[in-house]
């Protein structure tokens, strides 16, 4: 497990290595000017410094409440919906092409209608947030229901399992690989409609990751932005990697992947 675990942090390094690489040729070949694409060590330097500002932690701070408010918000309703959609075929007809047509709207689209509704404040950015996660939250729960073997399903009504009993016990356990999956692909909506949301949704004194790189715009401040961006991947990276190892779990629970120490 240790070694699995140092290969796999080699190979990350290896591969910010060669992403450094690679921007660093770029900047000295000269194809954009230093104030349009600065150099590694410019923009290393520049996230050195905010990383050492309270404006950074307060504005990561703000950020990452409301993405775990809305996310929190979104797995509710999510799987809630992805439930009463598996267990009624008149409803999954019904409802399960609108839930799809949802999940593909581009989040920035539901702005208007977010800003008109709730104004320039958080719950439209909240809002945003749990439109764009929770069908894909629903679409995965429903997808892992339907992935369970009827056999399994015929067991259960045998043993006596029915109701609130028979999801807790057997469907939800069952269909946990799909729905973890689409927990995952929510997350990925709510980040990037929550970035998009900063963007848009501008409000005085509350300093958030979207408004630091807004402010960085107007600025024409690329060291910043870029910093920033970096900020946003690596908050992307850290909670990808929490679930990667969710899955990791689940499936060495399952024997689906090897549990040795090697």
């Amino acid at each position: 497990m240790a070694r699995r675990g140092l290969r796999a942090v080699g190979a990350n390094l290896l591969a910010i290595a060669l992403v450094l690489a690679a921007w660093q040729l770029v900047y000295l070949s000269g194809w954009k000017p230093s104030s349009v694409l600065p150099g590694p060590a410019t923009v290393v330097t520049n996230l050195w410094q905010q990383w050492h500002t309270p404006v950074l932690w307060h504005a990561l701070q703000t950020t990452m409440t409301r993405a775990a408010l809305g996310f929190s918000i979104a797995v509710v309703i999510g799987t809630a919906l992805g439930v009463v959609v598996s267990r009624h075929r008149i409803v999954r007809v019904g409802f399960g092409p609108i839930i799809s047509a949802v999940q593909a709207m581009p989040a920035i689209a539901w702005f208007p209608f977010a800003i008109i509704f709730f104004g320039l404040s958080t719950s439209a950015i909240v809002f945003v947030i749990v439109i764009g996660a929770a069908p894909s939250i629903a679409n995965g729960v429903t997808a892992g229901v339907n992935h369970i073997p009827p056999l399994l399903l015929r067991a259960s009504t045998t043993m006596g399992l029915d109701g609130v009993v028979r999801y807790r016990y057997l469907v939800l356990p069952a269909a946990l690989p799909m729905v973890l999956a689409g927990l995952q692909q929510g997350w990925a909506f709510a980040w990037r409609s929550l970035m998009a949301g900063e963007l848009l949704v501008v409000m005085a004194n509350t300093p958030s990751i979207g408004v630091l790189l807004n402010n960085a715009q107007n600025l024409s401040d690329m060291p910043s932005a870029i910093a920033i961006m970096i900020v946003i991947l690596a908050v992307g990276m850290i909670i990808d990697t929490g679930f990667a190892q969710a899955d990791r779990a689940i499936r060495r629970r399952r024997g689906l992947a090897e549990s040795g120490n090697g």
